[in-house]
């Protein structure tokens, strides 16, 4: 367990050994080895395959642009990008927000058009081929450049920080949305909403939708360090909405346990970012609670063999807990 967490632990034991929190081991050993099947990896470690798995399943997801496979490819970015003013452009197999680049020209006051100015098309150009080497895939393998929608940030969440993309993170098991978290960007992590860079975690009260405190770093906060405003009681738009297409997905790639991540966009609501086969455990310190107790109920209701309602009822019922 990295040395952050380590310090959250001691700040809030003995309470969290009573809740029984899930370490790495414990997960990769119980649940991982167990419930997830290596040959339903590649389904959420490449975002291009888990985007078609979420349209053939109606779950909402950015609109992709292009799709750049090949060195050649490249040449045609102007027509790829003639008919948009913001994108953004992200590796297929890439991890930990690393190589997203987004372009927003729908606020920009500078005068020319982004197709014709060759010093910005190249360096386009030139992270693009990046992404193709792999170097931001995992295991530094040749990879695929997507061009896709910019998601445009929902009210809700734009005045509490200055910068970058907020996501929320469900981790699913056989199915049953456990817990979740939204994942706020700071100053810190340069944008990004990756924890271990600095951003910050909210717990989610599952039955409710609104958030109830978090974490940053190693300690527990109430406030915003940018901005100032409190993190308790943020309702999550669209909340049910988005619990059902998680429950959706998780049925559909078959694996037991999976994260989940969404983002919100004001016209197009919750939308799929990706999904992750070895989800982080920073959850469990968002939320003041264990993920151990969660999936041993969830064991004993057979989720094998409930409805997507029922499903549901049970999400809601593991708020109490």
């Amino acid at each position: 367990m990295p040395a952050t967490q380590k310090s959250i632990l001691k700040k809030f034991l003995p309470s969290f050994r009573q809740k029984r929190i899930l370490g790495l081991n414990r997960r990769n050993v119980d649940y991982l080895l167990p419930f997830n099947s290596r040959s339903g990896f590649p389904q959420v470690d490449n975002k291009l395959t888990t985007k078609k798995i979420c349209r053939e399943n109606d779950i909402e997801v950015p609109e992709t642009y292009a799709v750049i496979k090949h060195h050649g490819e490249a040449r045609s970015l102007p027509e790829q990008i003639r008919h948009h003013s913001s994108f953004v452009i992200k590796p297929a197999a890439g991890s930990s927000g690393r190589g997203i680049m987004v372009i927003n020209r729908d606020n920009d006051n500078e005068s020319g058009d982004l197709v014709n100015d060759m010093v910005k098309l190249e360096n386009l150009r030139y992270h693009i081929l990046t992404i193709l080497s792999g170097l931001y895939s995992l295991g530094g393998h040749p990879d695929q450049a997507i061009i896709e929608q910019r998601i445009k940030i929902h009210p809700v969440f734009e005045i509490f920080f200055l910068t970058g993309l907020p996501d929320i993170r469900i981790i699913i098991y056989h199915g049953v949305p456990a817990m979740a978290m939204v994942r706020l960007p700071t100053r810190a992590s340069e944008g990004r909403a990756n924890l271990h860079q600095g951003a910050i975690a909210l717990g989610i009260n599952a039955a409710t939708g609104e958030t109830f405190g978090g974490v940053q770093g190693n300690h527990a906060i109430s406030l915003h360090p940018d901005t100032g405003r409190p993190l308790t009681s943020i309702r999550i738009p669209q909340w049910f909405e988005l619990l059902k297409g998680s429950i959706k997905l998780g049925e559909a790639l078959e694996l037991g346990v999976v994260g989940v991540d969404y983002a919100i966009d004001v016209q197009s609501g919750p939308l799929v970012l990706e999904a992750n086969a070895r989800p982080g455990l920073s959850i469990q310190l968002a939320n003041r609670c264990g993920l151990v107790p969660r999936f041993s109920f969830i064991d004993s209701q057979q989720p094998e063999l409930l409805t997507a309602e029922e499903k549901m009822d049970l999400t809601e019922n593991l708020a109490e807990m």
